[in-house]
C-alpha cells in the first residue's frame, strides 16, 4: 500500500508535488484529473472515485490510470497520501499557499510571496534526489570544462553557477545566445559537462544546445520543474525543482528560487571535492576586489574624507 511514509521513502515531500512535476506529461484526460486534484486536495481525499471522474469529464478507468502514472498503485492509496498530506497543512498554510487574489492588500501580497518562496525551497530539497546529484557533483569536479545554457530568467541562473565554478577555479561558461551555445556545444568532448536550465523543460534553444552536447560525448544535465518534459530526454542526469505558480507570479520568478537552490547544493558539492583549491581561490578573489568596498565603519569614512 502507497502511505505518506512511500512519498518520503521515494524522496518526495508531498504527492502534490509528484502530481505537479509529471502533469505537462500525463495524457490529456489524466491532466484533467490531476487539475482537479491539484485544485482541492482536501476534497478528494473525502470522494469517491466516481466522483472525481465525473468532476473530470473522464472515466474511473483513467483515474486509475492517473494514479499509476505518478507512481500511486489506485485511487485508495491517492486518498491515503492526500489526507495525511492535508492533515500536516494548517489552515493558515491553506490560505497563505492560494492564487494572490485581486483585492489582496500588499500586508497580504508580502505573506503570500514569503510563503510561495520558502515553500518553493523546502519543496525542492525535499524532494532533490542526492544519489543523482552525487553523481553530477563527480562530473562537474573532473571535467575539462563545463557549459551551462539558459535562456530568459534561467540565464541568470546560469551565469549564477558560472561566476560560483568560476571562483573556485574551474573552466565554466554560461551561454544564453543561441548561436553562441550552439557553437560551444560543438566543440565539447568526453570528459566535459553540459548543464541545461529551464523551468518548463522544453525551451528549444536550450534543449537544441543540450543534445549538441551529447552528440559531442559531453556529459548532459538538465535542470527542470517537470521530470517529463523535452530537455529530460537529451540529459543523462535529471534534477528537478518543485516550484508552483499563481496568476502573478510567472515561471520567470517563482522557478529561480528553486533553481538557486538546487545551484548552491551542487556548488557546495563540487566546492567540497577540491576543497584547498576552492578556499584559496575564495580568499584570492575576495582580495583582488577587496579595494572596491567601501568602509562601512563611519569613523574610517570620516578619516578618509579628512
Amino acid at each position: 500500500m502507497v502511505t505518506d511514509d512511500t512519498f518520503r521513502e521515494s524522496g518526495e515531500s508531498s504527492p502534490l508535488v509528484k502530481i505537479r512535476s509529471l502533469l505537462p506529461g500525463l495524457a490529456r484526460a489524466e491532466q484533467r484529473v490531476a487539475n482537479i486534484v491539484l485544485a482541492d486536495p482536501a476534497s478528494i481525499a473525502r470522494r469517491s472515485i466516481t466522483e472525481v471522474a465525473e468532476a473530470a469529464g473522464t472515466s474511473e478507468t483513467t483515474v486509475t490510470r492517473f494514479c499509476k502514472a505518478i507512481g500511486v498503485g489506485g485511487y485508495p492509496d491517492l486518498r491515503i497520501a492526500l489526507a495525511a498530506d492535508t492533515a500536516r497543512t494548517s489552515v493558515r498554510d491553506r490560505e497563505l499557499g492560494s492564487d494572490i487574489a485581486p483585492d489582496d492588500d500588499l500586508g497580504q501580497i508580502i505573506e503570500k510571496v514569503g510563503y510561495a518562496d520558502a515553500k518553493a525551497v523546502e519543496e525542492t530539497a525535499g524532494q532533490l534526489d542526492a544519489a543523482i546529484l552525487q553523481r553530477l557533483v563527480d562530473d562537474v569536479a573532473t571535467a575539462r570544462r563545463i557549459d551551462v545554457y539558459g535562456v530568459g530568467a534561467s540565464a541568470f541562473v546560469a551565469l549564477d553557477l558560472q561566476q560560483k565554478l568560476h571562483r573556485i577555479g574551474l573552466t565554466c561558461f554560461a551561454w544564453a545566445d543561441t548561436h553562441n551555445a550552439l557553437t560551444s556545444a560543438a566543440v565539447l568532448r568526453e570528459g566535459d559537462v553540459a548543464i541545461g536550465i529551464s523551468h518548463t523543460g522544453a525551451t528549444s534553444e536550450t534543449v537544441e544546445a543540450l543534445r549538441e552536447a551529447r552528440r559531442r560525448g559531453a556529459t548532459t544535465a538538465a535542470l527542470t520543474n517537470f521530470a517529463r518534459s523535452p530537455i529530460t530526454e537529451v540529459a543523462d542526469r535529471v534534477l528537478t525543482t518543485a516550484v508552483r505558480e499563481t496568476t502573478y507570479r510567472s515561471g520567470a520568478m517563482a522557478s529561480r528560487i528553486g533553481q538557486l537552490t538546487v545551484i548552491d547544493c551542487l556548488f557546495i558539492g563540487v566546492a567540497q571535492r577540491h576543497l584547498d583549491q576552492a578556499k584559496a581561490a575564495l580568499e584570492a578573489t575576495y582580495e583582488a576586489v577587496g579595494g572596491h568596498r567601501l568602509d562601512s565603519r563611519p569613523d574610517r569614512r570620516r578619516q578618509k574624507e579628512t
